[in-house]
């Protein structure tokens, strides 16, 4: 390429082998970025990944000068160890990914929202790390009579993601956030025995209270480093039991993600404080750098108890940087713009340029 082009850049997504084989940037969820990326110059090829390719594609992600992954942390019984320690490897030999691994472990988990609970966006939030220690103390928080909501570390999908609350002396009704779960009474501590999973490799389960306003929706702020590039509003079903047979309301009902751009004026105080406020103080305390920020990433939020003034307030459900789709119209051509800036940069620091 010539000096004044930016580089090459690989985007990472996963499926089979016979996926890989006919990928083209035409054929895909992800053409639109593909798209952007060509009409700044960038050359972007497919990368398609699975674990039985891993070394065709480790050599093919040698040959670009960066990477931008779309990989869920769980998927059809597979996880991204794997793919994590080969994104590691080839970051050290000087080809930039976003988003890092190492990132994605400080942002990208539940435990994120314990270490970030003081910020602003948080509520009453606690971490257990052990399952002895998760059986002596989540019982007692249940004994408020308010729902709580516990989730494993690592996850999508709603998948360890599960409302439970007291309907007697040590028994629970629970219910999964995966879509089509049902709820279903149990022991509390036969429930809690069958989360033990959920502490292996490290992980841990984080519980906060759930939120009475779940009904209104969830939405979700795409960003792009730290600037919001766009939002998502939408109902939800998860973890909304449906009401007893014959009530006179109907089942709650997931509705499509309405997408806004960044200017919309329903969202400028949440706009604000994520650039303004908790995005610098989030990266100052998991001590990330700008540079090192996902190029797309989205937090979700529920709406909080509504303040004195009447105000809506916030509170952080979710932080997703492994697999951000789908995502708002304008977001192609700022991933596109801050892609293009991150291969200048990695060019320059290097010393070259792309063949």
């Amino acid at each position: 390429m010539t000096a004044t082009a930016p580089g090459k850049l690989a985007l990472l997504w996963r499926g089979d082998r016979e996926t890989r084989r006919h990928a083209t940037a035409d054929n895909n969820r992800w053409h639109a970025i593909f798209a952007a990326l060509s009409a700044l110059g960038i050359h972007a090829e497919p990368a398609v990944y699975d674990d039985d390719v891993i070394d065709e594609v480790r050599e093919q992600l040698l040959k670009v000068d960066g990477v931008l992954v779309w990989v869920d942390p769980i998927s059809d019984g597979k996880n991204r160890f794997r793919l994590d320690a080969m994104l590691r490897d080839v970051a050290s030999r000087g080809v930039w990914v976003s988003t890092h691994p190492d990132v994605t472990l400080k942002m990208g988990v539940k435990e994120i929202l314990y270490t970030t609970r003081h910020l602003g966006w948080g509520t009453d939030t606690h971490l257990y790390r052990t399952i002895d220690v998760f059986h002596d103390e989540f019982p007692r928080r249940l004994q408020s009579a308010r729902p709580r909501v516990i989730k494993q570390n690592r996850g999508n999908g709603g998948q360890g993601v599960w409302k439970v609350e007291l309907t007697a002396p040590g028994a629970a009704r629970v219910l999964e956030a995966r879509r089509g779960s049902e709820s279903f009474d149990v022991a509390l501590d036969e429930f809690m025995t069958g989360c033990a999973g959920y502490f292996a490799d490290r992980g841990c389960i984080i519980d906060q209270p759930f939120q009475e306003r779940l009904p209104d929706g969830m939405i979700r702020c795409y960003m792009g480093t730290d600037k919001v590039v766009g939002f998502g509003h939408q109902l939800i079903k998860a973890l909304i039991p449906p009401p007893p047979e014959g009530a006179a309301s109907p089942a709650a009902q997931p509705g499509p993600r309405i997408m806004h751009p960044a200017t919309a004026p329903a969202f400028q105080a949440l706009r604000s404080r994520m650039e303004t406020e908790w995005t610098p103080r989030m990266m100052q305390l998991l001590d990330i750098d700008r540079a090192d920020l996902p190029i797309i990433w989205d937090a979700d939020f529920l709406y909080g108890p509504r303040d004195a003034a009447g105000q809506d307030t916030y509170v952080l459900c979710e932080i997703n940087v492994s697999s951000v789709f789908p995502i708002p119209e304008q977001a192609p051509a700022e991933i596109a713009r801050l892609a293009r800036d991150r291969l200048l940069r990695v060019r320059d620091v290097s010393g070259g340029e792309s063949e």
